[in-house]
Formats: structure tokens, sequence, C-alpha cells
């Protein structure tokens, strides 16, 4: 099982690296996908599904739970009410539409992600805490 300090201390490893759409490479860039394949990468020792090429407006083209169905196939569902640190948080940008934000609860009300305009960060969880769609927990096994 993938500790929580272990899952941490890998997210914070993240913090500033620039913001880059489709990224993945710590330190050189990542979006909020691109943090949350990384750490999960590096805690678990594989690397999940590469995603298909997106847009910044995919959720409001396709309408799909497309971030949520790919945290279904890697991680295990919970209630957002129960996320602990190291866990996986998505977000709604607005009600009716899909969860296309992602980040990783760093302590109660904190989390760390990227965002455009933006390194990655640990921010206070402020207005997002609203928006939480769906949370998962990284998977029992590694192996």
């Amino acid at each position: 099982m993938a500790r929580r300090s272990d899952i941490l201390a890998a997210a914070r490893g993240w913090l500033g690296t620039p913001y880059r759409h489709q990224a993945c490479c710590k330190g050189v860039g990542c979006d909020c996908l691109g943090l949350v394949r990384g750490v999960y990468a590096e805690v678990t020792g594989r690397m999940p599904e590469a995603p298909p090429p997106y847009t910044p407006d995919w959720a409001e083209a396709h309408c799909a739970e497309t971030l949520a169905e790919a945290g279904r196939r890697h991680l295990t569902e919970i209630a957002p009410g129960l996320a602990e640190p190291g866990d996986i948080l998505l977000f709604r940008w607005r009600r009716g539409l899909p969860a296309k934000h992602a980040g990783i609860l760093s302590q109660p009300g904190w989390m760390i992600h990227a965002h455009e305009g933006a390194a990655v960060a640990e921010v206070p969880l402020g207005i997002w805490a609203r928006k939480i769609a769906y949370a998962f927990a990284f998977p029992e096994d590694n192996g």
C-alpha cells in the first residue's frame, strides 16, 4: 500500500514545477493530470495509462466523466468527505459539468495542484472545497 507520507513527499517534490498543458515532467512542466500521473508513478513504480491529446475545453466538449472514469481504473474511489491527506480530489468548475481538475489533499483544508498560469503549489482549498466532485485513494497494492 502506498503510504500517505510517501505520496505527500512525492507530491511536494513537484512544488514549483511550471504549468505546461499535457506535460508530466517534474521540474520541467505539468498540468493537474500530469502532476497526479507523476506522483502515481513515483509511489507505485508504474505510470498509469497515457491520456489522449486533450484541449482545455475537453470536459465541456465531451460531457463525459473521463477523469473520474480513469481514476476508477487506477485508484480506489472513496466518498469525498472521507478523503485524507494523500488522496486525490477531482473538481467541477461548474455544476452540471464533468470534473476536469485534480489535486492532492495535502492536509485538512489544503491541496497540492497545478493550474494554468502558476507553478505547482500547496494552497488552501478555499472555494475549491465546494467544487469537489470525487475523491480517490491510492491502490492497496503496488505490484
